[in-house]
């Protein structure tokens, strides 16, 4: 076992419990592989449902709970967390990063707030920063023009995919705007 490891390992603390909670299930098997490697004991749901049950049944040290889930927020899970286990260090992801979701998770007891694609380190990271300490920056950041996809993308569903409605909230041109919905994402 190599220093790294076995260093982040006695970082968990007595209890390595993890809840993994997103509807992404490539990257939900991929994130608790990962984890476990690094010496959380992983459980996963992949819906609000799922995330919820086991927030109660058996709350976990660490969480890390989607923002978006096919049948609701992941922030009613959050809230389930700080009820069962006020302790329980949990991170938030998103694919839809704003500030205004990142205020409601941190007033909710989400302990961070990470946008995707964040990779295990990043969310190690977060989940055993000091409440004092900020976790360090992330090893490959999105870039500017991610950034700006990101939001469109985000504006875009929220607008329930109406390309004239999404331009008109960006104040953008029509025809700019479709141009940029036919382009893959940036990375």
């Amino acid at each position: 076992m190599d220093s790294s490891a076995s260093k982040s390992e006695r970082n968990l603390g007595p209890d390595p419990s993890l809840l993994l909670v997103d509807d992404d299930e490539p990257f939900l098997k991929r994130l608790g592989k990962a984890m476990e490697k690094r010496g959380f004991t992983v459980e996963m749901a992949s819906t609000v449902a799922d995330g919820r049950e086991i927030a109660h049944l058996r709350p976990p040290a660490y969480a890390v709970v989607d923002l978006r889930l096919g049948d609701g927020n992941g922030l009613d899970v959050v809230e389930v967390l700080r009820e069962r286990r006020p302790d329980c260090r949990v991170v938030v992801l998103t694919g839809y990063g704003a500030i205004a979701t990142a205020v409601a998770a941190v007033k909710i007891g989400a302990t961070d707030y990470l946008s995707k694609p964040a990779d295990a380190g990043d969310i190690m990271n977060a989940l055993l920063a000091g409440d004092e300490e900020l976790p360090p920056p992330p090893e490959n950041p999105m870039s500017a023009d991610r950034v700006r996809w990101e939001h469109i993308q985000r504006v875009y569903e929220l607008c329930d995919r109406n390309v004239s409605e999404t331009a008109r909230r960006l104040n953008m041109h029509r025809r700019t705007l479709q141009r940029i919905l036919a382009k893959r994402s940036p990375k």
